[in-house]
């Protein structure tokens, strides 16, 4: 059960690629993102996805070869712990020095490079992330950090988090709070399927730089 495969696709993974989950006193699974929880665990590749087919499968049942109680709603309860643990880290960054509020603020620091990531909320207008994500395509383009825009939070949460009022737009600076909070808002962006059009976005540049030095 140490054995860090995931019981839905069988594939080995490295610990950050998994979630773990273990029984508790009343037989119901729990999930133990810390990894700290006593007692035998079982692990499920982290994104939603394989949460639900673990559940809709009875993978619990025969990865602790036992009768367990698993909620339906295990995937939802994953994702506001998730949630949870990123706002926490975004908050004690923000209160580190670590994260910069306001839309020239993050346009600043994404054109020095100074931020590690960017949080929009869910409720952002198209115009303001258009202009972030210009000067996040500039960055890289002129051989800056790859920094990427996360939108997992609404603007409620991210002021509540924040200890401000109407935060739309955030950058996480590369600090270590600001590391630590990174790394959360990675792994709840990869639970809820990732960012594609990031992906693309960095993909492109690389391959224009490429095209680029082949013709010099």
């Amino acid at each position: 059960m140490n054995d860090r495969t995931c019981i839905v696709s069988r594939e080995r993974r490295e610990p950050d690629e998994l979630i773990r989950f273990v029984v508790g006193p009343d037989g119901a699974v729990v999930p133990d993102l810390k990894r700290k929880l006593p007692g035998r665990g079982c692990w499920v590749s982290a994104d939603r996805l394989h949460v639900e087919k673990a559940v809709a499968k009875n993978s619990f049942a025969r990865a602790f070869k036992r009768q367990v109680d698993v909620s339906p709603h295990l995937a939802d309860q994953v994702d506001q712990i998730m949630v949870k643990s990123a706002l926490g880290a975004v908050g004690l960054a923000r209160k580190a020095g670590a994260v910069a509020l306001g839309a020239a603020k993050v346009d600043n620091a994404v054109r020095s490079g100074e931020a590690l990531c960017v949080l929009h909320a869910t409720d952002a207008s198209q115009d303001g992330v258009r202009k972030i994500t210009q000067a996040r395509r500039a960055t890289a383009h002129l051989g800056g950090p790859e920094i990427h825009a996360y939108k997992l939070f609404s603007e409620a949460e991210l002021s509540l988090a924040l200890g401000g009022t109407n935060v739309i737009h955030a950058a996480v600076l590369a600090e270590e709070a600001g590391k630590a909070a990174e790394k959360r808002l990675m792994a709840l962006d990869r639970y809820r399927g990732g960012s594609p059009e990031d992906q693309a976005m960095f993909a492109a540049i690389a391959e224009d730089e490429t095209a680029a030095e082949d013709m010099e």
